[in-house]
Order: structure tokens, then C-alpha cells, then sequence
């Protein structure tokens, strides 16, 4: 299994904050949904604070990448999607996204009116390409649908 992270001189690559291209070749891709900044019981976090709702988001990707033997170092690919969205609010957003974090992904950020509910502010939708052979399962509900949150909120 290969992963190449390429950033052509030819092509602006901020900071070091994204890689232009990645390819994959002979592994196993992992599809997150998008995260929000909730808990485990579904309660926002950091409402109205960019910052700690990326830190929650953070927490919760790492927590379902490790589900399926993987780490954030493992994302290939994501898609940042930010409410009301300013240049401003980039360190708030990347600081904790690329914490802790060797290897950048190839990554699209988007300014959006509104997410599915009002109290979050950022959704990240990640792809990681496993390098190892899949690690024994955590405990949980695979391929079982959940009931959807006692919300009164669709999503």
C-alpha cells in the first residue's frame, strides 16, 4: 500500500496546511460521515466558538478512526464545511485540525449559510487510506441504524 502526497511547484500549497495531491494505491479507504462539534450523547459543544467546536470535532474523528485501526494521520482527504465563514477563523479551524497531525491531507474548505442545526458552526467529512491490516473491531452497533436523536431536528 502506497500513499503519495504531492505538491507541484507550479501549484500554491499554503503553509504546508494541505497537500494539492494524494494519491492511494492497495488500501483499504475509510469514509467518516461529517463531524460536528457534539458529545457522546449528542450535546453541542463550544457553541458560537469556532475553536473548541473544532477541538470536539477533532475528538470525534480521532474516536471513529480509532474504531477501525486508524489515526488522523491515516486521512487522505477532507472536506471542511464553516459557518459564516471569515480568513479570520482559519487559525481557529486548522489549529486543531493539523495538531498533533505529520501529514497533511488534500483538503476543500467551504463557506456554507447554515449546517443542520443552528448550535454548529463546522461539519468535516474526512476519507483515511489504512495502511495495516484492519484491527480487531471496538464493541459497537456496525451496519445497525441508529435511532435518530431526540433532537426534534432531521437530518
Amino acid at each position: 500500500m502506497s500513499v503519495r502526497r504531492v505538491n507541484p511547484p507550479a501549484v500554491h500549497s499554503p503553509s504546508g496546511m494541505i497537500s494539492q495531491v494524494v494519491t492511494t494505491e492497495g488500501e483499504r479507504l475509510v469514509h467518516l460521515s461529517g463531524q460536528v462539534a457534539w458529545d457522546a450523547e449528542g450535546r453541542p459543544v463550544g457553541p458560537g466558538d469556532h475553536a473548541a467546536q473544532a477541538a470536539q470535532i477533532v475528538r470525534n474523528i480521532e474516536a471513529a478512526l480509532a474504531a477501525v485501526g486508524a489515526t488522523r494521520d491515516d486521512i487522505v482527504k477532507e472536506t471542511v464545511y464553516v459557518v459564516d465563514y471569515s480568513p479570520a477563523l482559519l487559525p481557529a479551524i486548522f489549529g486543531p485540525l493539523r495538531a498533533g497531525v505529520t501529514r497533511a491531507p488534500a483538503s476543500t474548505l467551504v463557506g456554507v449559510p447554515a449546517l443542520f442545526a443552528p448550535e454548529y458552526l463546522i461539519e468535516v467529512e474526512v476519507v483515511a487510506a489504512l495502511r495495516a491490516a484492519p484491527a480487531a473491531a471496538v464493541p459497537a452497533a456496525e451496519d445497525v441504524m441508529s435511532p435518530v436523536p431526540p433532537t426534534g431536528r432531521e437530518c
